[in-house]
């Protein structure tokens, strides 16, 4: 007798319709364009660096070295908020290629400055419109695609961002020697354009328009508080710091009260948002503040050149790249909140570790460095998509740029503080102080990463990513 479950006729699965099929390509085809972006903007940032000793000295500003990085620190960190917030009124597509045409702009200035005031502007100028870039795309990702889909595509937007990374120094320093300083500006422009063009056609203009009155005194009590701390911190002026902490308080206390702030008040009484900004401030800290000072290490403790200086940093880079791009395969099978618990266990164990190798060989702490990027790309990308899957569509694009923020003004603090422990003459003159004092500032990143591994235990446990959520918005 013929097996009737064998033999039975099977319906097959439904073809999408044209329409469909039609917006799946549009979809791709903006997502192409949005990582085209996040490329540029990495890039920009790495390839200037290798370029510009070459330009202080042409234009004449070796008093002004720091001001030219600072400035971009400034405005891209400050303004991030004010773009996330901005393109949950008016619509993230308008935003995002307002900000695009901004930093293309501020590339054009950059390339073409003829003093240190000139180009101190442009690097003003462009940072504002990179803090639309990155905060801004993966809004729109949080948007186009299922948890899981969010988790591949923010994975590959890490590995393109780890990409520019390595290969931008060597492409800055080519530049610089083969043609001009200012071809590292200006090799953004096709990038910037071909971003330009795709997003412009194929994205839906995406965040619904909603009318909602922005509080104005507390966004600009909050943009010149953090501009205060950051200025202070990048340059030492702690009187501009001091400042900034205050503003910053006034600013919250106006928002609290605010019915339409700059910063997600209503999200944040959520605790996985709550979690994800207090442990990227932390962990920001902790990362930030202890990379700026490996190449030193490598230089001032181990006795290696430049080259060595630069290539310590390598591994943590390519540690956070790999991370987050398995995370996001993890996350089919592991609630977010493990994952994130993880990273922070992992980043609290090499941190221990660090402190019995400051006088260990290089390779020993660039195997170290790729452990400690491991940790942070389990942790930072489940965390932020987590604070995405807890926040109203109407509070994401505040709620992915404020933790965007938090890790950045981490990072500015982090930097800061380290440099006093490890002291100037230290800094100045390698050797054991530099060891011992870069032995404190790994106790510090040590502390700073348990506090946010206790932080994350407090994570509700939720079931792992699945392919059955509901789709959401086509492009």
């Amino acid at each position: 007798m013929p097996d009737l479950k064998s033999t039975a006729p099977t319906t097959p699965a439904a073809a999408p319709s044209p329409a469909q099929t039609a917006l799946d390509q549009a979809r791709k085809l903006a997502t192409v364009g949005l990582i085209l972006g996040v490329f540029l903007n990495a890039l920009e940032s790495s390839v200037v660096a290798s370029a510009m000793p070459s330009v202080i000295q042409d234009l004449r500003g070796e008093s002004l070295y720091a001001l030219p990085f600072a400035a971009y620190l400034l405005t891209s960190t400050v303004s991030s908020p004010l773009w996330g917030r901005g393109s949950d009124i008016v619509g993230r597509k308008k935003l995002y290629l307002t900000g695009m045409a901004i930093f293309l702009l501020g590339s054009v200035l950059c390339g073409a400055a003829q003093n240190m005031g000139w180009l101190i502007g442009a690097r003003a100028l462009q940072g504002l419109g990179a803090g639309a870039l990155l905060s801004i795309a993966l809004t729109i990702i949080g948007e186009l695609y299922t948890l899981e889909q969010r988790g591949r595509v923010q994975a590959l937007f890490s590995g393109v961002w780890g990409i520019s990374g390595l290969v931008g120094p060597l492409l800055g320093g080519w530049l610089t020697e083969s043609f001009s300083w200012r071809w590292t500006f200006f090799v953004s422009l096709p990038f910037g354009v071909a971003a330009f063009v795709m997003v412009s056609r194929f994205l839906r203009q995406s965040g619904v328009r909603r009318e909602a009155r922005l509080d104005w005194g507390g966004a600009a009590l909050f943009t010149v508080g953090s501009g205060c701390l950051i200025w202070g911190l990048e340059l030492k002026h702690w009187w501009a710091a001091a400042a900034g902490v205050l503003i910053l308080a006034g600013a919250l206390l106006l928002e609290s009260r605010h019915p339409s702030p700059l910063l997600p008040m209503s999200a944040l009484r959520d605790r996985v948002p709550r979690v994800a900004f207090a442990a990227n401030l932390l962990a920001g800290a902790a990362y930030f503040g202890v990379i700026a000072y490996l190449p030193l290490y490598a230089q001032g403790v181990t006795g290696r050149g430049a080259t060595a200086a630069g290539a310590i940093l390598t591994p943590a880079l390519a540690g956070w790249t790999l991370a987050s791009i398995l995370a996001a395969q993890l996350m089919r099978r592991i609630p977010l909140a493990r994952i994130a618990q993880l990273g922070f266990a992992v980043l609290v164990v090499v941190f221990a570790a660090l402190t019995f190798t400051v006088h260990a060989p290089l390779w020993m702490t660039s195997a170290l460095g790729f452990v400690v990027g491991t940790g942070m790309g389990f942790s930072m990308l489940t965390l932020l998509l987590s604070a995405q899957g807890a926040a109203a569509t109407g509070e994401l694009g505040a709620v992915t740029s404020g933790v965007l923020f938090a890790r950045q003004m981490g990072g500015a603090l982090g930097v800061t503080v380290m440099a006093l422990l490890i002291g100037e003459v230290a800094i100045e003159n390698g050797g054991t102080a530099l060891a011992e004092g870069l032995r404190s500032a790994y106790l510090l990143a040590l502390g700073l990463v348990a506090v946010a591994f206790v932080f994350t235990l407090t994570l509700r446990v939720r079931p792992a990513a699945s392919d059955d959520e509901a789709r959401p918005a086509t492009p």
